[in-house]
């Protein structure tokens, strides 16, 4: 038996176990009470929603469960953000599920609710992913208002994607299965097709307090934008349905007759198992991130088996590049390396670090990778760019910029799979969420952030000592450690991946063995769309 391998898996097991506690308390969305009292109204909950409208036994990914996570403790906490967001397929076909959570607030939309909900989008935009909505809001939570409401990438510019996304052929389905006011009223309309529920579902600009304050009218809330109001007076609405359920029956109708074709214009072959057993990944991963180890033996267990072939396998060697194929998709694969590298010169390498033999070997990868129009999948578990004279005399500045400027550039679907470390500039170069990966995951061993807590802490601790003494006030040893461990704790906690995850600096925390089928899905959605047509962020149609 080996050991070490044994109690990695212990290790990692334990990590998989808090995430599924925090995940399944997450699922409760505002508590049972709440539930209870939707049910009480004849309603489904957001989660039930989304799980009657999907395929039975279908595959899925949800996107951003853990978003909002312990960000507003003051105003009574945010599950998921307030709103439900999957990619699965409805009558076949794979499309984006979007459902307000009317046990949180309402259903009311924090900042983080904005940011999940254009972040749907944007995985239908960049995919082509039909995109369905399931409204159910009491609009903006006017407490935080200033931060949700007038910025360019605030409330409205959901509806601002409506349009674009409706010039760019991509279907939309808006349900009103409760609330929809205010601006959040647009949404639907906006949409190609709206369908609306009797006795739960309205819609209307203002509500009946609202105008009563505003015009001095006293009217009721059916008779103001409800279901018999908006599909046989406004005609605002396609379709007006008794129930959640017949609703949600009528939308799979809908969806069952699209015309879409899926090119599926990469190569894909049939499915190998990998060499390893996928549930064996968990002995591979270090419980610590200060042990080298070799990354390669990780690809064994998410790669077809045989797959595999290697870039400038002796050049660069703390990265690894290569090409390969996941359940029968074509990838490029660029992947840190831990190893502690000997090269031919006797030198030591560090693995996890970007050297420029590596950055150069990357970057040229990555440009093969869109010639052939080959999907690329990064690997994180980097602390960034090797530091030091020997490195700056050798220009790692350049040969970082270069590695940098091909991911920025990349018109090939990317993915990154946060392993390990994410720090500083290796974040960047390694297609961090700024550079557009079309989905980015996280392990429950990830970690972001500018530097390690430990290194993060000396820094910022020498500074403030350096500062005191410039006023004359001296730290005893005792004083600079405790100074240095109380920065760590606070720096190790903003590493997290549920920190980040709360953020949507990542889509979603997976378990590692869940890694193959979860890029096998992503391969599949973006295959819609294999290259990109459009700068990043900048539609044109």
């Amino acid at each position: 038996m080996d050991l070490t391998f044994e109690k990695n898996k212990d290790e990692l097991g334990l990590l998989l176990a808090k995430l599924k506690r925090v995940e399944e308390k997450i699922a409760l969305g505002g508590g049972q009470k709440r539930i209870d009292k939707m049910h009480a109204q004849g309603k489904m909950t957001a989660r039930e929603r989304v799980s009657y409208l999907l395929d039975e036994g279908s595959e899925q990914i949800e996107i951003g469960t853990l978003a909002g996570y312990e960000m507003y403790e003051a105003h009574g906490g945010c599950p998921a953000g307030g709103v439900v967001v999957v990619i699965g397929y409805v009558s076949g076909i794979q499309c984006i599920v979007v459902a307000n959570d009317a046990t949180v607030k309402a259903g009311a939309w924090f900042p983080i609710t904005g940011k999940k909900n254009l972040r749907a989008q944007e995985i239908s935009m960049e995919n082509r992913l039909p995109i369905i909505y399931l409204v159910d809001s009491a609009g903006v939570y006017l407490p935080m208002q200033d931060e949700i409401f007038p910025d360019k990438e605030h409330f409205g510019r959901i509806f601002r994607n409506n349009a674009v996304m409706s010039s760019m052929g991509i279907s939309q389905i808006a349900a009103v299965m409760g609330s929809c006011v205010a601006g959040g009223a647009y949404l639907p309309i906006m949409s190609d097709e709206a369908l609306i529920v009797k006795g739960t579902g309205s819609i209307f600009l203002a509500g009946p307090y609202l105008v009563k304050a505003a015009i001095g009218e006293d009217v009721d809330q059916e008779t103001l934008g409800g279901a018999s109001t908006h599909s046989e007076i406004s005609g605002v609405t396609d379709y007006q349905l008794e129930n959640d359920q017949e609703c949600l029956d009528k939308i799979k109708d809908i969806m069952d007759k699209l015309s879409i074709t899926d090119p599926d214009q990469y190569i894909r072959k049939e499915s190998v198992a990998p060499a390893i057993d996928p549930s064996e990944i968990l002995g591979y991963m270090p419980d610590k991130r200060t042990v080298p180890y070799d990354t390669s033996q990780l690809l064994e267990c998410i790669v077809d088996k045989d797959s595999l072939v290697y870039y400038k396998e002796d050049y660069g060697r703390t990265i690894h590049c290569a090409y390969g194929r996941i359940d029968g998709w074509p990838v490029g694969i660029v992947m840190n390396n831990r190893e502690i590298i000997k090269t031919s010169k006797r030198e030591m390498q560090i693995g996890g670090v970007i050297y420029s033999d590596s950055a150069d070997k990357a970057t040229r990868f990555i440009l093969n990778c869109n010639q052939k129009k080959v999907p690329l999948v990064f690997f994180h578990d980097v602390t960034g760019f090797m530091v030091g004279t020997r490195s700056e005399h050798g220009g790692i500045i350049k040969d970082g910029a270069k590695m940098v400027n091909a991911v920025a550039n990349s018109t090939v679907p990317k993915f990154s799979v946060v392993m390990g470390n994410s720090y500083g500039a290796g974040n960047y170069a390694m297609c961090g969420k700024a550079y557009d990966p079309r989905l980015i995951v996280a392990w429950p061993t990830a970690k972001l952030a500018v530097m390690g807590g430990t290194q993060a802490a000396k820094v910022l601790a020498q500074i403030q000592v350096s500062s005191a003494k410039k006023k004359g006030e001296v730290y005893s040893e005792e004083d600079k450690d405790k100074l240095v461990n109380t920065i760590k704790e606070k720096y190790d906690t903003q590493t997290t991946p549920y920190y980040a995850a709360a953020r949507l600096w990542v889509d979603a925390v997976i378990d590692p063995r869940e890694t193959r089928a979860v890029l096998s899905e992503a391969l599949k959605m973006s295959s819609k769309a294999p290259i990109a047509k459009f700068n990043p962020g900048v539609i044109q149609t």
